[in-house]
């Protein structure tokens, strides 16, 4: 018998909903506090936990093992990650949640152009009329009418 978390789909569900937690305790957060401030809080939050999870696991790997390539690619992941929690983190300062976290997931529509347009990746056309309704459910949902 599978696991449901050995397929890719509970886990992204488990991503969402993390996310959409993130996004509510983060507006909390952020309230009396400088975004950036929080943002370097949260980092360091995550770097603990991971490093937790890896030390629990024995999921720790030398150093030398990583190529010189998937450095170059994770520090670039990790430099779009850092800007991306700081803007998100100084647009929830300023907005609503509610409104906020539906712009921020158009990232789902840019992942749909970039990896067609860098990965070489093939959409059906249901596929982007999903990434064409996802775009147009999001400005919905910001939408402060």
């Amino acid at each position: 018998m599978n696991s449901p978390f050995s397929s890719w789909q509970a886990w992204a569900l488990l991503s969402a909903s993390f996310a959409a937690l993130t996004a509510i305790f983060a507006k909390l957060g952020v309230e009396n506090v400088n975004s950036d401030f929080a943002t370097f809080i949260r980092t360091c939050v995550i770097l603990l936990a991971l490093g937790a999870i890896l030390t629990a696991t024995g999921q720790w790997q030398p150093f030398g093992t990583v190529s010189g390539k998937t450095y170059l690619f994770l520090v670039l992941s990790g430099l779009a990650t850092g800007a991306s929690w700081i803007c998100y983190f100084r647009a929830l300062k300023l907005g609503d949640a509610a409104r906020v976290a539906p712009i921020d997931k158009l990232s789902v529509v840019l992942v749909a152009i970039f990896g067609v347009a860098f990965l070489g990746e093939k959409l059906s056309t249901p596929n982007w009329l999903g990434v064409l309704l996802i775009a147009a459910g999001t400005l919905l949902v910001a939408y402060r009418g």
